[in-house]
Parts: structure tokens; sequence; C-alpha cells
């Protein structure tokens, strides 16, 4: 483990906007003066594990008002120093495709500015005691969820944890999330999440997703691949494209609610990852 402090400055935009200015600083704004929408970064301490493990790299803030500029569409460079217990520092490059949407119809979400990562993956190793590393990052977290795209509602200050990881360069997939007691009769909401916390894309041909003692399975289709910092989920029968729009496509519930584990089966057989929850499915007749 190491402890980091972070900084950060909005290094670019691509394509240039007009009107725009903070460029260089750690606040960039954009549009009709008085008027003007921006990013902020603000820095943070951390005590960072060296193992694909996620922390919070930053706060993202969006201070959204009604605005025009041009184009509407443009990615936003964000460069972040990490300065490690030692005192040297990286330099960590990454982007943000802004939306600057419509202001017209006066309601959320339709109005919602969008912010999507662009790049994930810092393009150049990091070295941290003589060994190197990739800096990942995994998405904004917000209300204990971490995604991919921002949603920022007009007319407010809106924030987001940055969350970002160290890692090795092979992937490593693991599962990190299960939420095994949906809502209605068939709980389609339920799900099973993995994610890519390495630093090489996985494909996932030939592997999947278990439940037991359920006995319900869910076979990834040729092709998948996970890339770093990718989230997939497994929805009990809910398709959510933004994870990869995943369903074991039961009417019944996948996940017993009284306990049972979750498995990442690679092509081998191999058992990557498990997740046993409650009574592990052992106080169910049957084995687990």
């Amino acid at each position: 483990m190491t402890t980091v402090v972070t900084s950060g400055v909005f290094s670019s935009t691509s394509p240039a906007i007009s009107p725009v200015n903070g460029v260089g600083t750690d606040y960039i704004q954009w549009g009709s003066p008085g008027s003007q929408s921006g990013y902020q970064f603000r820095g943070e301490a951390a005590d960072v594990q060296l193992d694909g493990t996620e922390f919070v790299v930053g706060t993202f803030v969006h201070r959204n008002k009604p605005t025009n500029v041009s184009p509407s569409q443009f990615d936003v460079q964000l460069t972040v120093n990490v300065m490690f217990e030692d005192g040297s520092t990286t330099d960590l490059d990454f982007s943000f495709h802004h939306h600057e949407t419509p202001n017209s119809t006066g309601t959320s979400p339709a109005d919602d500015d969008l912010v999507d990562l662009q790049t994930f993956i810092h393009p150049r190793p990091v070295t941290i005691d003589g060994k190197q590393y990739r800096a990942v990052l995994s998405g904004f977290k917000r209300n204990g969820q971490i995604v991919r795209r921002f949603r920022s509602p007009e007319g407010g200050i809106n924030f987001a944890d940055v969350v970002c990881m160290f890692t090795l360069e092979e992937p490593d997939v693991i599962i990190s999330g299960l939420r095994y007691q949906g809502t209605g009769a068939g709980q389609a909401d339920e799900y099973v999440e993995i994610l890519n916390r390495g630093g090489g894309p996985q494909d996932l041909t030939g592997w999947k997703v278990e439940a037991k003692p359920t006995g319900h399975s869910f076979p990834f289709p040729p092709g998948t691949v996970v890339q770093p910092g990718q989230r997939y989920r497994v929805y009990t029968n809910e398709s959510h494209p933004e994870y990869g729009g995943f369903s074991f496509g039961s009417a019944g519930e996948v996940w017993r609610d009284k306990g049972g584990i979750a498995r990442l089966v690679a092509d081998d057989g191999f058992v990557v990852d498990q997740s046993p929850y409650l009574d592990k499915g052992f106080g169910n007749t049957g084995t687990p």
C-alpha cells in the first residue's frame, strides 16, 4: 500500500470550443458570460492498494447552467498529478466527452447534460517502487454505484467521485457485486456484476456465471470482451445496455433470498471467483 495526494488540471478541449476560459487550471468554463457551465476537479489524499483495489482519485464537479457553446459536443482532457509518499510524482491523462444538451424542455432528464468517460486507461505504464502498473479509471461513483455516464441536471452543482485503480498489465476479472433481493414477483432486477480490475482485456468466450443452489447458468456470448475497468451485469430478466445487456431471461428468481453462491467460471472449468452470501445455500436441500 502507498499513500498518494492528487491534484488536476483540464489541459485542453477537442475540438477547440468557444467561448472557453480556465484551460490549464482545475476549473474550466464555457458558454455565454454570466451563464457559464464548467468542470472542476478536486484532488484527494488516499491510501492506495496496488492490486486493482479501487480508490477515489478526486471529486468531479459539473456546474451546470443553461448556456450555449460551439460545438455542443466535445472532449475535455484532464491531467491528474499523483504525488507518492517518497515525493515522486506522475501525471495521468484521461478525457471526458461532454454533451451540452439543448435547454428547452425545462425538465430532467431531458435537459440533463451528459458526461461520458472517453479514456479509461492512462496510455503509459506507471512505475511505483520499481514495478510497472496501469492506471485505470473505473468511472463516476454516485449513490454507491459506479457508472461510466454522469447525468448532470440543469441548473445545479453536481458531484461525483472519480474512481481509479493501479493494477498490473494482465486482466483480473472478479465478481464485484451481487443484488440477490430484487423487487416484484419475479425479482427481474436482480443481478450479478463482474469487473475487470486488471490492466488488460479479457475474452469471456466460454466463461459463465453460475447461481448456486438454484442451478441457473449464464454463458457469455462468443466474442464478449471485458475491458480494463469495465463492469458487466447479468440481470435476472432485464436488459441494461450500459452494463452489456446480459440477462438470464428467467421469469423466476435466480438468486435465492435466504442465501447462495455466485460463481464466475472460466472456459476450462476453473472457478475464477465466487461470492457466497447469507447462509451460502447450505440451509436448503441439495448441494450449493
